[in-house]
Protein backbone atom coordinates (compact mmCIF):
# COMPACT_ATOMS: atom_id res chain seq x y z
CA UNK A 1 0.00 0.00 0.00
CA UNK A 2 1.38 3.47 -1.07
CA UNK A 3 1.76 6.21 1.76
CA UNK A 4 -0.92 8.57 2.41
CA UNK A 5 -1.35 11.56 -0.08
CA UNK A 6 -3.17 14.37 2.19
CA UNK A 7 -4.71 16.94 -0.07
CA UNK A 8 -5.59 20.49 1.89
CA UNK A 9 -8.56 22.50 0.11
CA UNK A 10 -8.28 25.20 1.69
CA UNK A 11 -10.76 28.15 0.57
CA UNK A 12 -13.17 26.98 -2.29
CA UNK A 13 -15.22 29.05 -3.79
CA UNK A 14 -18.27 28.92 -1.77
CA UNK A 15 -17.53 29.12 1.24
CA UNK A 16 -17.50 32.59 3.73
CA UNK A 17 -16.34 34.12 6.75
CA UNK A 18 -19.62 34.66 7.97
CA UNK A 19 -19.88 30.67 7.89
CA UNK A 20 -16.30 29.67 8.88
CA UNK A 21 -14.61 33.13 10.51
CA UNK A 22 -10.78 31.19 10.11
CA UNK A 23 -11.20 30.91 6.08
CA UNK A 24 -7.73 32.28 4.77
CA UNK A 25 -8.90 34.76 1.51
CA UNK A 26 -5.78 36.69 0.68
CA UNK A 27 -2.46 35.55 -1.16
CA UNK A 28 -0.44 35.47 2.05
CA UNK A 29 -3.50 33.87 4.20
CA UNK A 30 -3.70 30.85 2.11
CA UNK A 31 -0.31 30.42 1.80
CA UNK A 32 0.56 30.39 5.46
CA UNK A 33 -2.48 27.68 5.93
CA UNK A 34 -0.65 26.18 3.17
CA UNK A 35 2.25 26.25 5.42
CA UNK A 36 0.27 24.90 8.30
CA UNK A 37 -0.85 22.04 6.66
CA UNK A 38 2.40 20.99 5.06
CA UNK A 39 3.58 20.86 8.34
CA UNK A 40 0.53 18.41 9.80
CA UNK A 41 1.05 16.33 6.61
CA UNK A 42 -0.53 17.65 3.72
CA UNK A 43 1.35 17.34 0.48
CA UNK A 44 -1.02 18.54 -2.07
CA UNK A 45 -2.50 22.46 -1.33
CA UNK A 46 -5.89 22.64 -3.52
CA UNK A 47 -6.66 26.66 -4.04
CA UNK A 48 -9.83 28.29 -5.47
CA UNK A 49 -8.18 32.22 -5.41
CA UNK A 50 -9.97 35.11 -4.07
CA UNK A 51 -10.09 38.86 -4.60
CA UNK A 52 -9.42 41.70 -2.64
CA UNK A 53 -13.34 41.95 -1.81
CA UNK A 54 -12.82 37.92 -0.63
CA UNK A 55 -14.61 36.80 -4.25
CA UNK A 56 -13.93 33.74 -5.91
CA UNK A 57 -11.77 34.67 -8.76
CA UNK A 58 -9.87 32.75 -11.83
CA UNK A 59 -7.83 35.87 -12.30
CA UNK A 60 -3.97 34.57 -13.30
CA UNK A 61 -2.26 37.11 -11.43
CA UNK A 62 -3.96 35.93 -7.81
CA UNK A 63 -3.51 32.49 -8.01
CA UNK A 64 0.33 33.79 -9.36
CA UNK A 65 0.71 35.88 -6.22
CA UNK A 66 -0.69 32.64 -4.69
CA UNK A 67 1.89 29.82 -5.99
CA UNK A 68 4.62 32.11 -5.51
CA UNK A 69 3.83 32.62 -1.61
CA UNK A 70 3.18 29.04 -1.16
CA UNK A 71 6.90 28.28 -2.63
CA UNK A 72 8.38 30.69 -0.62
CA UNK A 73 7.27 28.75 2.78
CA UNK A 74 7.48 24.83 1.49
CA UNK A 75 8.14 22.18 -1.59
CA UNK A 76 4.04 21.40 -1.55
CA UNK A 77 2.12 20.31 -4.75
CA UNK A 78 0.42 23.31 -5.62
CA UNK A 79 -2.92 22.38 -7.10
CA UNK A 80 -4.81 25.34 -8.94
CA UNK A 81 -8.97 24.67 -9.77
CA UNK A 82 -9.84 24.93 -13.34
CA UNK A 83 -13.32 24.34 -11.63
CA UNK A 84 -14.13 28.08 -9.97
CA UNK A 85 -17.31 29.14 -9.08
CA UNK A 86 -20.19 27.93 -10.90
CA UNK A 87 -20.36 31.58 -12.87
CA UNK A 88 -17.13 31.45 -13.66
CA UNK A 89 -16.69 31.33 -17.80
CA UNK A 90 -14.37 28.99 -19.64
CA UNK A 91 -11.83 31.22 -20.55
CA UNK A 92 -11.32 32.33 -16.69
CA UNK A 93 -11.03 28.84 -15.25
CA UNK A 94 -8.57 28.34 -18.09
CA UNK A 95 -6.05 31.16 -16.41
CA UNK A 96 -4.64 29.39 -13.64
CA UNK A 97 -2.78 27.07 -16.33
CA UNK A 98 -0.88 29.48 -17.86
CA UNK A 99 0.98 29.12 -14.81
CA UNK A 100 2.22 25.55 -15.70
CA UNK A 101 1.66 24.22 -11.94
CA UNK A 102 2.69 20.11 -11.62
CA UNK A 103 -1.18 19.45 -10.92
CA UNK A 104 -4.36 20.97 -11.98
CA UNK A 105 -8.08 19.35 -11.52
CA UNK A 106 -9.98 18.63 -14.57
CA UNK A 107 -13.44 18.01 -14.33
CA UNK A 108 -15.11 15.55 -16.00
CA UNK A 109 -18.70 16.37 -16.89
CA UNK A 110 -21.78 18.81 -15.83
CA UNK A 111 -23.74 17.88 -12.30
CA UNK A 112 -26.00 19.67 -10.28
CA UNK A 113 -24.32 21.52 -7.64
CA UNK A 114 -26.67 22.89 -4.89
CA UNK A 115 -29.13 24.95 -6.54
CA UNK A 116 -26.48 25.72 -9.41
CA UNK A 117 -25.08 23.54 -12.79
CA UNK A 118 -21.62 23.17 -12.78
CA UNK A 119 -21.28 22.89 -16.67
CA UNK A 120 -18.39 21.04 -17.91
CA UNK A 121 -19.32 20.07 -21.76
CA UNK A 122 -17.66 17.53 -23.72
CA UNK A 123 -15.98 20.72 -25.65
CA UNK A 124 -14.76 22.08 -21.90
CA UNK A 125 -13.53 19.07 -21.11
CA UNK A 126 -11.67 17.80 -23.86
CA UNK A 127 -9.59 21.73 -24.09
CA UNK A 128 -8.92 21.41 -20.55
CA UNK A 129 -6.88 18.12 -21.03
CA UNK A 130 -5.62 18.82 -23.81
CA UNK A 131 -4.14 22.36 -22.66
CA UNK A 132 -2.85 20.42 -19.82
CA UNK A 133 -1.28 17.89 -21.70
CA UNK A 134 0.76 20.44 -23.72
CA UNK A 135 1.82 22.16 -20.51
CA UNK A 136 2.65 19.02 -18.90
CA UNK A 137 0.45 19.32 -16.23
CA UNK A 138 -0.90 16.31 -14.44
CA UNK A 139 -4.67 16.22 -14.53
CA UNK A 140 -6.95 15.45 -10.96
CA UNK A 141 -9.86 14.38 -12.74
CA UNK A 142 -12.95 15.56 -10.52
CA UNK A 143 -15.67 12.68 -10.55
CA UNK A 144 -19.58 13.99 -9.03
CA UNK A 145 -20.89 11.02 -10.92
CA UNK A 146 -20.43 8.11 -12.21
CA UNK A 147 -20.60 8.76 -15.96
CA UNK A 148 -17.70 11.22 -15.76
CA UNK A 149 -15.02 8.28 -15.09
CA UNK A 150 -16.34 7.19 -18.73
CA UNK A 151 -16.07 10.45 -19.71
CA UNK A 152 -12.33 10.64 -18.53
CA UNK A 153 -11.38 6.55 -20.10
CA UNK A 154 -12.94 8.49 -23.38
CA UNK A 155 -10.03 11.43 -23.30
CA UNK A 156 -7.69 8.53 -22.93
CA UNK A 157 -9.10 6.30 -25.99
CA UNK A 158 -8.78 10.14 -28.01
CA UNK A 159 -5.06 10.80 -26.52
CA UNK A 160 -5.93 13.47 -24.17
CA UNK A 161 -4.95 11.59 -21.16
CA UNK A 162 -2.24 9.67 -20.41
CA UNK A 163 -2.33 6.78 -18.00
CA UNK A 164 -1.78 6.22 -14.95
CA UNK A 165 -4.88 8.20 -13.93
CA UNK A 166 -6.13 10.29 -10.92
CA UNK A 167 -9.37 10.75 -9.43
CA UNK A 168 -10.63 12.81 -6.99
CA UNK A 169 -14.20 11.60 -6.25
CA UNK A 170 -15.70 14.65 -4.53
CA UNK A 171 -18.76 13.06 -2.91
CA UNK A 172 -21.49 14.10 -0.95
CA UNK A 173 -22.50 17.55 -2.76
CA UNK A 174 -25.85 18.06 -2.77
CA UNK A 175 -27.74 17.24 -6.14
CA UNK A 176 -25.01 15.12 -7.15
CA UNK A 177 -23.40 11.27 -5.91
CA UNK A 178 -24.34 10.92 -2.33
CA UNK A 179 -20.95 10.14 -0.13
CA UNK A 180 -21.86 6.75 1.59
CA UNK A 181 -19.22 4.56 1.76
CA UNK A 182 -20.90 1.87 -0.91
CA UNK A 183 -20.67 5.02 -3.23
CA UNK A 184 -16.96 5.07 -2.84
CA UNK A 185 -16.56 1.45 -3.03
CA UNK A 186 -18.30 1.28 -6.29
CA UNK A 187 -16.62 4.04 -7.76
CA UNK A 188 -13.42 2.49 -6.91
CA UNK A 189 -14.06 -0.44 -8.39
CA UNK A 190 -14.69 1.64 -11.91
CA UNK A 191 -11.55 2.79 -12.71
CA UNK A 192 -8.46 1.67 -14.40
CA UNK A 193 -6.26 -0.78 -11.68
CA UNK A 194 -3.45 1.19 -12.32
CA UNK A 195 -4.88 4.34 -11.23
CA UNK A 196 -4.61 6.51 -8.27
CA UNK A 197 -7.34 8.10 -6.23
CA UNK A 198 -8.26 10.83 -3.37
CA UNK A 199 -12.25 11.19 -2.18
CA UNK A 200 -13.27 14.34 -0.84
CA UNK A 201 -16.31 14.04 1.36
CA UNK A 202 -18.71 17.12 1.78
CA UNK A 203 -19.79 18.15 4.88
CA UNK A 204 -20.76 14.80 7.37
CA UNK A 205 -19.07 12.82 4.68
CA UNK A 206 -16.01 14.03 5.22
CA UNK A 207 -14.67 11.87 8.07
CA UNK A 208 -16.07 8.42 7.39
CA UNK A 209 -14.91 8.53 3.50
CA UNK A 210 -11.63 9.67 4.55
CA UNK A 211 -11.40 6.90 7.28
CA UNK A 212 -12.57 4.41 4.73
CA UNK A 213 -10.16 5.78 1.99
CA UNK A 214 -7.21 4.56 4.16
CA UNK A 215 -7.69 1.46 5.15
CA UNK A 216 -8.27 0.96 1.10
CA UNK A 217 -5.16 2.79 0.04
CA UNK A 218 -6.68 5.55 -1.80
CA UNK A 219 -6.07 9.34 -0.42
CA UNK A 220 -7.65 11.95 0.88
CA UNK A 221 -8.47 15.19 1.05
CA UNK A 222 -10.20 17.54 3.74
CA UNK A 223 -10.29 21.16 4.01
CA UNK A 224 -12.63 24.43 4.29
CA UNK A 225 -13.87 23.70 1.02
CA UNK A 226 -15.67 20.74 1.89
CA UNK A 227 -16.11 20.59 5.43
CA UNK A 228 -15.76 23.64 8.04
CA UNK A 229 -16.77 21.54 11.16
CA UNK A 230 -13.99 19.63 13.39
CA UNK A 231 -16.86 17.43 14.79
CA UNK A 232 -20.67 18.13 14.88
CA UNK A 233 -21.59 21.45 16.00
CA UNK A 234 -17.93 22.40 16.77
CA UNK A 235 -16.10 24.63 13.85
CA UNK A 236 -12.46 23.56 12.96
CA UNK A 237 -9.95 26.35 14.08
CA UNK A 238 -7.89 26.08 10.86
CA UNK A 239 -7.81 24.00 7.86
CA UNK A 240 -4.32 21.99 9.41
CA UNK A 241 -6.98 20.83 12.56
CA UNK A 242 -8.34 18.78 9.81
CA UNK A 243 -4.91 17.97 7.98
CA UNK A 244 -3.68 16.61 11.80
CA UNK A 245 -6.54 14.54 11.86
CA UNK A 246 -6.20 12.17 8.80
CA UNK A 247 -2.27 12.34 9.62
CA UNK A 248 -3.15 10.74 13.03
CA UNK A 249 -5.77 8.17 11.91
CA UNK A 250 -3.55 7.14 8.87
CA UNK A 251 -0.79 6.76 11.94
CA UNK A 252 -2.64 5.06 14.19
CA UNK A 253 -3.86 2.29 11.19
CA UNK A 254 0.12 2.17 10.46
CA UNK A 255 0.05 3.95 7.19
CA UNK A 256 2.52 6.60 6.66
CA UNK A 257 2.15 9.65 5.35
CA UNK A 258 3.29 10.84 2.11
CA UNK A 259 5.99 13.70 1.75
CA UNK A 260 5.30 16.03 -1.46
CA UNK A 261 8.34 14.52 -3.23
CA UNK A 262 6.85 11.10 -2.19
CA UNK A 263 3.32 11.81 -3.67
CA UNK A 264 5.38 13.13 -6.74
CA UNK A 265 6.50 9.75 -7.12
CA UNK A 266 3.17 7.80 -6.09
CA UNK A 267 1.58 10.16 -8.70
CA UNK A 268 3.78 9.92 -11.92
CA UNK A 269 4.35 13.25 -11.52
CA UNK A 270 7.59 14.28 -13.34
Amino acid sequence: MDKLIITAAVTGAEVTRDLQPNLPLTPEEIAEEAYNCYKAGASIIHVHARDEEGKPTQDYEYYKKIKEAIENRCNVIFQPSTGGATWHSFEERMQPLRLNPEMATLSAGTSNFGDDIFINTNEYIEKFAEEMLKRNVKPEIEVFERGMIKNALTLVKKALLKPPLHFDFVLGVPGACPGEIEDLVYMVSKIPSDSTWTVAGIGRYELPLAMHAIAMGGHVRVGFEDNIYFKKGEKAKSNAQLVERIANLAKEYGRDIATPDEARKILNIR
